[in-house]
């Protein structure tokens, strides 16, 4: 198949085009050539911006396109057009952060069905968490409208693995390997969701190669984690000996959200209750569509790796070493610890 991904150079996107070459497909990728534009030899690399420089996707033709880089409903009504009549099939990498946390099946989990977030004026251009749920809500209706029945919006959990720019995941393993009194958020048996994207990328692909449409929710795994679970994975795989102390979601919210400005979706903390709903997702279409997991210690170990070699780069979240020590001294203050 002759594939274009809108995207392609970091992270989810830089893993969907390594899945779609390792499946034999001849791919095109879209983008400015801003981050890591040496990447991908063997590749076609069409320069543009989404945002008014479509000139050089005009007279091609593709099978079909992967869209990892639309978060504005105009940006994607702008591509879609472009492209509704070069392409047979258009996926769309969307979030579960479209579903406002109501609606749950008997099962209280948020399958695909679930109320999804919406937003008064989805002309609103805004990169805030807030936003971001109802703006990708509009980007799904507005390619939908455009290409009627050729749409695959693909609804992923937090997304974790190698190459994570966001080191939700990465910080873990990393804090972890260092040892000593950990602080661990919320409680220990809290379900905790996420999905490794190179698992979401090489099912994407299959997924595109079936030219499945619709709707599908991507997280795991089908037996919840829990934090505790996840954490001791990460000692295990480094082979720490850290310990946790649990601190609870009252106390982080008061004294590092609300004090700190710190936000919930920083380093997979998530104890807010209004972002409970990223760890009650249901993902049994998507299962049943052939998503597969590799194991969760693979994900550490692998991501940790990654990690360690670059370590160059500021760790962009996680709580800072003092700010950890503060909030250890101050909760075994505030409980008698």
């Amino acid at each position: 198949m002759k594939i274009l991904v809108l995207g392609g150079s970091l992270f989810v996107g830089r893993h969907i085009v390594e899945a779609a070459l390792a499946g034999g497909h001849e791919v095109s990728i879209f983008n400015r050539g801003v981050n890591q534009p040496d990447l991908f030899t063997n590749v076609e690399k069409l320069r543009g911006d989404r945002d008014g420089d479509l000139e050089s996707l005009k007279g091609r033709r593709w099978d079909a396109v992967i869209d990892v880089s639309a978060y504005f409903p105009r940006i994607a009504r702008a591509t879609a057009d472009l492209l509704k009549d070069s392409v047979d099939h258009y996926t769309f990498i969307s979030t579960v952060a479209v579903y406002n946390g109501e609606g749950a099946g008997p099962d209280g989990l948020l399958d695909e069905n679930a109320t999804l977030a919406t937003i008064e004026d989805d002309t609103v251009e805004a990169r805030t968490l807030a936003a971001y749920g109802p703006l990708k809500t509009a980007c799904e209706r507005t390619l939908e409208e455009a290409m009627p029945g050729r749409v695959l919006s693909i609804r992923p959990g937090i997304l974790v693995g190698p190459e994570d720019y966001t080191d939700r995941m990465n910080y873990w393993p990393r804090r972890i390997a260092q040892g000593g009194e950990v602080l661990a958020p919320g409680r220990p048996d809290r379900p905790v969701q996420f999905i490794d994207a190179r698992d979401l990328a090489a099912w994407t692909i299959r997924m595109v190669e079936a030219r499945k449409t619709g709707i599908y929710n991507a997280s795991g795994p089908k037996d919840h984690w829990t934090m505790q679970r996840f954490l001791e994975a990460c000692r295990e795989v480094t082979g720490s000996d850290a310990t946790f102390t649990w601190l609870s979601e009252e106390f982080l919210n008061r004294e590092l959200f609300e004090k700190e400005q710190l936000s919930p979706m920083n380093s997979l903390l998530l104890v807010t209750e209004d972002l409970n709903h990223f760890n009650t997702i249901s993902s049994e279409k998507a299962y049943a569509d052939g998503l597969t997991l590799r194991p969760l210690s693979e994900s550490i170990r692998d991501t940790f790796e990654w990690d360690k070699v670059s370590t160059s780069r500021r760790m962009t979240a996680g709580i800072p070493a003092e700010k950890e020590a503060e909030l250890l001294t101050l909760w075994k203050s505030t409980v008698n610890v």
